[in-house]
């Protein structure tokens, strides 16, 4: 039997009468997955009265289901939990196909492969120039001196814009992400708008100034024609806004992660130091066991029942990816750093179906550099403080203080 065609049941749905099964606000590194762990075996579909109240889903199963059938499982009430939009829906995330389709396509030939070959280039260029000053220092804080702003880097190159301009964005961005760690409603609006405003400002000059459509978004989605007409105005705003903030917390958190295992596991780093064919390899266990997001939702389009859950129609379900990368029915030894899990099905880090991640390359670029830079020159990390982490929706350390011992010579 295939392990997406095991449907174990939870071993006594009427002990689930009580809508509380777990508390939402465990955020420390391990525990997250010794509660996912937990559910997993005991209630599989669980609900939490926290953020909201919402539906966790925990297995591969249920999780790979939901992303890939838009018709049971829709994106345009609710993306992520908790609920924190206050300005309208933005494309392509937020909408479901056929009406998203449009707005994928125009961005799609934005990483076409001749594409991705200057992303390589590009981009290990910008993390050897951040990581390099680093290294000769021997401490710093991995996410908030390297994973925060290489993210940076990159957003100024596909955008087109300065340097400046990009760490204004990224600033922007911040203070929204801390406004959503608190929930801070107020400051959640205040800096989304103008992040809106930001977008306005790069669509008005695009407009004025035309640039190549297969290099800059927003000339694609200016360019882009659907049943022979231009996309709605407010759809390319909404797209726009999207795209300055997206991926602001995933590879921050995300390489952070990356160096707490390495931390703990120096022998991976003198593995792929001796055999650095294996990086790739290396990259996607990393991404299955660490995967930053736990909190991207789905809300049913009826009333549904899912391992003798009942779930209405109007109820928000958490996709925990996180959780379900590590299922045991699917991951021989799910929570071990393995390299040899080609025979098994592909972790979901990035999604699956019509939203799955659309720079998942650009990620995998920018991740790859890192390991790769870390390998090269990185004999062991010792991690020299505390690591806070980030909360609802994301998975992943906010910083990782570090003194680094080199690799000899």
């Amino acid at each position: 039997m295939k392990p997406h065609d095991i449907r174990p049941q939870p071993r006594n749905p009427e002990a689930f009468s009580n809508a509380h099964d777990f508390d939402a606000g465990i955020d420390d590194f391990d525990a997250v997955h010794g509660l996912f762990s937990e559910l997993r075996s005991r209630c599989p579909v669980a609900h939490s009265n926290d953020l909201g109240g919402f539906w966790l889903f925990t297995r591969y199963e249920d999780v790979e289901h939901a992303i890939s059938t838009p018709s049971e499982y829709t994106t345009a009430v609710q993306n992520v939990v908790p609920r924190v939009a206050t300005t309208g829906r933005r494309p392509p995330l937020h909408l479901d196909p056929p009406e998203h389709t449009p707005y994928r396509r125009a961005l799609t030939p934005l990483f076409r492969r001749e594409r991705m070959d200057h992303w390589n280039t590009s981009i290990r260029g910008m993390a050897r120039s951040l990581f390099s000053p680093l290294l000769a220092k021997g401490q710093f804080d991995v996410c908030r001196d390297f994973g925060y702003p290489l993210p940076a880097m990159v957003l100024a190159e596909f955008f087109g814009i300065s340097a400046e301009d990009a760490d204004r964005v990224r600033a922007i961005g911040n203070d929204f992400t801390i406004a959503l760690e608190t929930m801070d409603m107020e400051m959640i609006q205040k800096t989304s708008l103008v992040l809106y405003e930001t977008a306005a400002r790069l669509i008005e000059d695009r407009k004025a100034n035309p640039r190549d459509p297969g290099v800059d978004p927003v000339s694609a989605l200016l360019e882009m024609r659907h049943n022979g007409e231009t996309l709605p105005e407010d759809g390319i705003l909404g797209t726009v806004r999207q795209l300055l903030v997206v991926g602001i917390i995933a590879p921050t958190t995300f390489i952070g992660s990356m160096v707490i295992h390495l931390s703990r596991h120096p022998e991976h780093l003198a593995l792929l130091r001796a055999e650095p064919d294996k990086i790739p390899a290396a990259v996607d266990e990393l991404l299955r066991l660490y995967t930053p997001y736990r909190g991207f939702a789905r809300t049913p389009v009826s009333d549904t029942t899912v391992c003798g859950r009942e779930i209405k129609a109007d109820e928000p379900v958490a996709l925990a990816f996180t959780a379900a990368n590590r299922d045991p029915e699917v991951f021989r030894e799910p929570d071990t750093f393995r390299l040899d899990r080609q025979d098994e099905p592909p972790h979901l880090a990035f999604g699956r179906g019509p939203h799955m991640c659309a720079g998942k390359g650009i990620a995998m670029v920018m991740i790859t550099a890192a390991l790769e830079l870390f390998v090269e020159h990185v004999e062991a990390f010792e991690i020299t403080g505390p690591v806070p982490m980030t909360t609802w929706p994301e998975y992943g350390p906010l910083s990782v203080p570090v003194n680094i011992t080199p690799v000899a010579g």
